[in-house]
């Protein structure tokens, strides 16, 4: 993707309803810090004589977002887990995977000044289960547990405003494709033949989250990696929009998008023909949810 390039956001609305759970612990020392919240949500849709026609259809999301800090001194290391699971049915349709993430990150930081550190990051993604893309009554396999994993890491400098807003730059980041699945292997820039791929570039890794009012708050969640080995000008895009609403203490509503833009990215698609094709397209996620929240 060239820097030029302009994402324009679109929140839509699956109503989704969910309980929740924030959880904020930290240990007798004072050294780490842990901030925990378990998700789940479910959807149900059903119809009846409905003029307009509708699908019956039912879904639930497993979500689990911790993290895990800690602080002596100069030093500081920040690591995120995100866990993340769903399932729909639709009547006709039978069951298939909505969700499916495994996210960890982890930044470890020396202060330079004030707010800048030398730091090392190490992100790393996959998911749990197999995903396909469906025609008819036939599926096909697109990505699988490690095919694809993607595991970045590298040496740069951190400015850190606060929790809430900081920018981590590498200019020396390695980037390793992993596709243990050797049919998946060329849909994601691998070799045919080989399950790893390595990329030597840049990394920009970026947080921003405000309060637009009261009980409303903005996030923003930025990644940008441009491979000097290959197409340097082509950079994978990782941008994701968080609006959480509180309504009052117990419930909340939530609402993302998320935008994934990756050159060495094939989408599986069958031309007017039914021939299977692959194409480079920008990925779209979106959500929108109503929860049950509990805090303690």
């Amino acid at each position: 993707m060239k820097k030029s390039t302009l994402f324009t956001l679109a929140l839509s609305c699956l109503g989704l309803i969910g309980y929740a759970q924030d959880k904020t612990t930290a240990d007798t020392t004072k050294r780490w810090t842990i901030h925990g919240e378990n998700t789940f949500l479910i959807n149900q849709s059903s119809f009846s004589n409905w003029a307009s026609g509708g699908v019956n259809s039912v879904a639930g999301n497993l979500l689990f977002n911790y993290d895990f800090n800690y602080k002596l001194d100069k030093w500081s290391w920040d690591n995120k887990v995100i866990l993340g699971y769903g399932l729909s049915k639709q009547q006709d349709v039978g069951v298939r995977k909505n969700d499916d993430r495994i996210i960890l990150n982890s930044l470890l930081g020396y202060k330079a000044a004030q707010y800048w550190l030398y730091t090392f990051y190490m992100n790393f993604q996959t998911q749990f289960a197999k995903g396909y893309t469906y025609s008819g009554n036939s599926r096909t396999l697109i990505s699988d547990f490690l095919a694809p994993a993607y595991l970045t890491f590298g040496p740069g400098f951190a400015y850190k405003k606060s929790d809430n807003f900081r920018v981590n730059i590498s200019p020396f980041a390695s980037r390793i494709i992993i596709v243990r699945n050797d049919s998946l292997a060329p849909s994601f820039g691998v070799d045919a033949g080989k399950n790893i791929k390595y990329q030597f570039g840049a990394s920009l890794d970026a947080y921003y989250k405000i309060n637009l009012m009261e009980n409303i708050a903005f996030e923003n969640i930025l990644k940008l990696y441009s491979d000097y080995l290959d197409k340097p000008g082509n950079i994978y895009t990782d941008y994701t929009a968080n609006l959480f609403m509180k309504v009052n203490k117990f419930v909340s509503v939530n609402a993302g998008v998320q935008l994934i833009y990756d050159d060495k990215t094939k989408i599986p698609y069958k031309d007017n023909a039914g021939n299977p094709q692959t194409k480079k397209a920008l990925q779209v996620k979106q959500i929108f949810g109503a929860g049950l929240t509990y805090k303690f």
